[in-house]
């Protein structure tokens, strides 16, 4: 397995994601393996799945759990899909550092 849902790029840093909405509460659950023997960050939203609402929640709880401003991130893979990509704008070095941290905190 993967270790790190993150992965630097050009414009700065994409993270994995495992969604699932219509959940009882917002909320970051953790990491999982996807199917690949990925890691993902496995995210639940109240939001249902329609009109963009299930991913507008999932931004919003990034940005406010990563202290990101949301214009910052957007989902660049799987907006219709469950497994979504989120790229992180910024400098990858800082970011990886400062995401790395934050997965401590939940782990």
């Amino acid at each position: 397995m993967s270790l790190l849902p993150f992965s630097a790029c050009d414009a700065g840093v994409r993270a994995r994601i495992r969604l699932t909405p219509g959940s009882s509460a917002d909320r970051i659950q953790g990491l999982v393996e996807d199917e690949a023997g990925a890691s993902v960050l496995k995210i639940a939203v109240t939001a249902i799945p329609e009109d963009g609402k299930a991913n507008a929640a999932l931004v919003k709880l990034l940005a406010k759990s990563w202290k990101l401003p949301k214009s910052d991130l957007r989902i660049v893979l799987g907006l219709t899909d469950r497994r979504k990509t989120v790229e992180i704008a910024g400098d990858s070095d800082v970011l990886m550092r400062r995401l790395t941290d934050w997965l401590e905190t939940i782990a």
